[in-house]
Parts: structure tokens; sequence; C-alpha cells
């Protein structure tokens, strides 16, 4: 026996949609230089989890693990905002979203794509040198920089949206 899907927004859906279009928090990211300061800071956030994860990993020391628990909060927060001031373009599922919409949600990902290749170029270029040089062996740096590839190829949309997003247009008042 098959079911059939429904085709329109589901209860998840209409949830969801009212979370990311929540408005009460708006003047986190009313203008471009506050969902800037957001994106900065959650690029920021997202290093030093980064940092704080590869030290647990590469060392026997515990306070890397304890940094990494109390950079989790702060990021959590740093990506509703960005989230929130993306009107959830990113996190909301296509029926949801209008035709512009989808548009720009492609845009997004397009960019983010490219920008990704070249951080994975980037990344070849500093493990090739590395080894090459004599620096560091190749195997030493692997896991470090897949890991900061791996993080900004899955966050680069969030935060090339964050950049991208446009200011709300000012509300119309009445002439009477």
């Amino acid at each position: 026996m098959t079911t059939t899907r429904m085709a329109g927004p589901t209860r998840y859906d209409r949830r969801m949609f009212a979370l990311m279009n929540d408005r009460r928090a708006s003047a986190l990211y009313a203008t471009a230089t506050r969902r800037r300061t957001a994106v900065a800071a959650h690029v920021t956030l997202t290093a030093a989890g980064l940092a704080a994860g590869t030290g647990a990993y590469a060392s026997d020391r515990v306070w890397p693990a304890f940094a990494l628990l109390a950079v989790v909060l702060p990021w959590c927060m740093a990506t509703g905002v960005l989230n929130a001031a993306t009107r959830g373009l990113l996190e909301l599922r296509t029926p949801v979203l209008d035709e512009r919409q989808v548009a720009e949600r492609d845009r997004v990902r397009a960019r983010a794509h490219r920008l990704t290749t070249f951080l994975l170029a980037v990344a070849l270029g500093v493990v090739a040198g590395g080894d090459w040089t004599g620096r560091a062996e190749a195997g030493t740096l692997l896991v470090p920089v897949l890991a900061m590839v791996f993080v900004a190829h899955w966050l680069m949309p969030l935060w090339v949206a964050g950049l991208t997003v446009r200011d709300e247009p000012e509300p119309e008042s009445e002439l009477f």
C-alpha cells in the first residue's frame, strides 16, 4: 500500500514558519550593520568552537572540552539570530516558501558553494604546501583542516544569507 504525501505545509512547517518569522528580537538584526555583526560573531564563535574541538581531539587535556561547552550556548543564540534575520530561508522546507524565497535560497546556496570551493582549494594548498615544505606532515594537518572545511561547508549558506539579506521595508504610514 502506498501513501500519498501531502503537498501543503504540515503542522511542523507552520510552527517553524511562525518561529522563524517571530519579530520580537528584530532589534538584533534590524540593520545591515547588526546583521554583519551577528555573522562576524557567529564566525568567531564557530572558529572558537573548532579550535576547542580540535584541541580536545589532539590533546589529553580536559580544558578544551570545557571551552567547547562554553561556546555552544552563545553559538546557538547567534545561529538563532541569523535564522530569524533570514526568516528561516535555509531552515524552512520548500512548501512554506514563496517563489521569491526559493529563488533567493538557490542564489545563496550557489554563492556559498562557490566560496566553499575556493576554501577547499586553499585548504588543499595549505595541506600540500605544509607537506611539501616539510614543515608539517599531511596527516597532522588533515583532521583539523577537514573539520574546518566541513564546518565552513555546513555554515557558509547561513553566513552568506545573513550578509545578503535586505532590510525590511518601512511600514507604510496611514495618510488619515
